[in-house]
């Protein structure tokens, strides 16, 4: 009896903790693991990745610039896919059964259970012929996202496009995932992180039938997606519209900016197209047809084309010169054609007449007496001085490094130095006579438009820049990067700029200048001419300037590409445009339409 007890109790025990056995595992199988719950789950429960709105974008005068606009993506999970007509969906969807099939066979191998996008950017036109009809293809599902729109065409270079993210993208920031998008370029990219929002998720109960049910577990798991914020750029659209046409069938750059604030008004890069081109499925088509045009429209010309700044660069020249003591504002030169080619004109006395009749041989004397200051005995070794110390004061204007600003890929332009030249010609083997088409901004000298423009606003201020950029202010926000607020002062004092401000006011203002075409009545314009030598056809035409002299409000870079002297081409487009952003008006149509009418992409090359 006593064992049959002694059995009672350790088969009790055994189906006890077999029991036991059977309810921890039931636990860990509905409780702590998920697997399970979830294979039951995604017959019933989607989850719908919320993604936000864009931030907007305005101009600096509220106009809106950047709006979002509703698209679908039609998803699929697979593992909920039943039979279908094939036939049926193919036809409301357009794409063929291969199509299908491919798409079908490429999400089952991503994974059954994680939707994946079958059709993307559906536009609302199309989702609304199919939307009464989705209950008869269980699995799919549409999931709501934006595209951008642009409402006036312009500016596409500054505001860039946003595209899918890569597998590099999502490698390298852990936010992204596949199937969503990122700024790639311009205003776009700079603001990605306050442009884009945080992502939402959504779990929703659906039916056999693929009919939402309602909210899953009450909505507590979901989470609320949070909008973009808005941007207001600094960008005149107006002035950038206007600039754009101006510059039509032409090639070549605008920027114009507020040196009171460094506050860019526009950046015009030409030939330019339609932001628009870039958006939603359409990028597939559009971008490979701009990246084979021959003329390059995606091509940033204002703030990556590198090009010899020609004659406007006498200006920094006259600058380091009386900085640095060897001239005077009423230092005199002959006009020596022997030593550079040059145009008739008079003898220039002195700085600011210099500036007027733009002379070379002035600046081939000026060039050397900043190169060969006689601080060696060696001709070569006084050059390498002469030359390190031009460079590094050529460098504070901007120029041959990098100019702090918010629009992607500024390239930095070159300014030689003494190791250039070393490489070049070998140490101890270079002088100022090997290197003195520098003293009027030809030989290997490079800047980009916007050192152009920025080197206008210098000028205008008197010795200091704001850093150019594009921002003006973040809606809600206060304050702008400090970066942008801060002056950056080039090392020259600022009496040294009245003789060049003075002498760029004659060049437009007095007979003899070299930019008579860029006179605005009633306005006070300061203006310098380039013509920057061209070896593979007609020389680049440019022209540098701001206004009013008394008060400047724009400073501004034109750049024409092949188009010959700075005043005949570059100097009455920035005239206009510096009139059309003082005044909103054009009072010489005769003169607006001589540059809408040209046409200068079919120059000829030089033989």
């Amino acid at each position: 009896m006593n064992n049959l007890t002694h059995r009672k109790y350790i088969v009790g025990a055994i189906f006890s903790i077999i029991c036991l056995i059977f309810i921890i595992r039931l636990f860990n199988v509905q409780v702590v693991n998920n697997k399970y719950k979830l294979d039951s789950d995604n017959n019933v429960l989607r989850v719908i990745t919320e993604y936000p709105a864009r931030g907007l974008v305005y101009d600096r005068n509220a106009e809106l610039l950047v709006f979002n606009e509703a698209a679908y993506d039609l998803m699929l999970i697979p593992g909920q896919l039943k039979e279908i007509d094939t036939n049926l969906f193919c036809n409301l969807f357009a794409i063929t059964k291969e199509d299908f099939l491919a798409k079908y066979t490429k999400a089952k191998s991503y994974s059954r259970y994680k939707p994946s996008i079958f059709e993307k950017e559906l536009s609302a036109a199309t989702y609304g012929n199919v939307q009464d009809q989705m209950y008869k293809f269980p699995g799919f599902f549409v999931q709501t996202r934006t595209l951008r729109k642009y409402p006036k065409n312009n500016a596409a270079h500054v505001l860039g496009y946003i595209g899918e993210v890569n597998n590099a993208i999502i490698e390298k920031n852990s936010y992204y995932k596949s199937g969503d998008y990122i700024g790639k370029s311009g205003l776009e990219l700079a603001y990605e992180e306050l442009l884009r929002g945080k992502r939402g998720v959504r779990k929703i109960l659906v039916d056999v039938h693929n009919r939402e049910k309602g909210s899953y577990n009450d909505g507590l798991e979901d989470t609320l997606s949070v909008a973009g914020q808005t941007i207001y750029s600094s960008l005149d659209v107006d002035l950038q519209a206007y600039g754009e046409v101006l510059m039509q069938n032409k090639i070549g750059s605008v920027v114009a900016i507020e040196p009171q604030t460094g506050e860019i008004l526009c950046l015009v890069s030409s030939p330019g197209y339609d932001p628009n081109l870039l958006v939603g499925r359409s990028i597939k088509t559009n971008y490979p047809i701009l990246t084979k045009d021959s003329l390059k429209p995606l091509f940033n010309r204002a703030t990556m084309a590198q090009y010899p700044p020609g004659s406007i660069f006498k200006t920094i020249q006259a600058l380091i010169a009386m900085q640095e003591g060897v001239i005077t504002e009423n230092s005199s030169f002959p006009c020596i054609r022997s030593l550079v080619g040059c145009h008739n004109h008079p003898t220039a006395l002195n700085v600011a007449a210099s500036i007027k009749m733009s002379c070379n041989p002035y600046y081939h004397q000026v060039f050397k007496r900043l190169i060969q200051q006689n601080k060696a005995k060696s001709i070569f070794k006084d050059s390498q001085i002469g030359l390190a110390k031009w460079a590094t004061n050529v460098k504070k204007f901007g120029f041959g490094g990098t100019l702090e600003t918010d629009i992607p890929g500024v390239k930095n332009g070159l300014v030689p130095g003494v190791d250039f030249y070393n490489r070049w010609y070998g140490e101890g083997r270079w002088a100022f006579s090997t290197i003195f088409s520098l003293s009027i901004g030809q030989g290997e000298l490079g800047v980009i438009p916007i050192q152009m423009a920025n080197l206008a606003a210098i000028i205008a201020n008197k010795g200091y820049y704001y850093p150019p950029h594009i921002l003006k202010k973040i809606e809600g926000v206060d304050t702008i990067p400090n970066l942008f607020t801060t002056k950056q002062y080039v090392g020259i004092d600022s009496v040294y700029f009245n003789p060049i401000i003075q002498g760029m006011l004659a060049v437009v203002d007095e007979p003899g200048g070299t930019a008579r075409r860029a006179k605005i009545n009633g306005i006070s314009v300061c203006g310098k001419t380039g013509t920057a030598q061209n070896p593979h056809g007609e020389d680049h035409s440019v022209f540098i300037a701001f206004a009013p002299m008394e008060n400047p409000k724009i400073a501004i870079a034109v750049y024409v590409e092949n188009s010959g002297f700075g005043g005949t081409w570059a100097a009455p487009i920035a005239s206009l445009m510096m009139e059309q952003y003082l005044t909103d008006s054009i009072s010489d149509k005769l003169k607006e339409k001589r540059i809408l009418e040209a046409n200068l992409l079919n120059v000829k090359p030089k033989k």
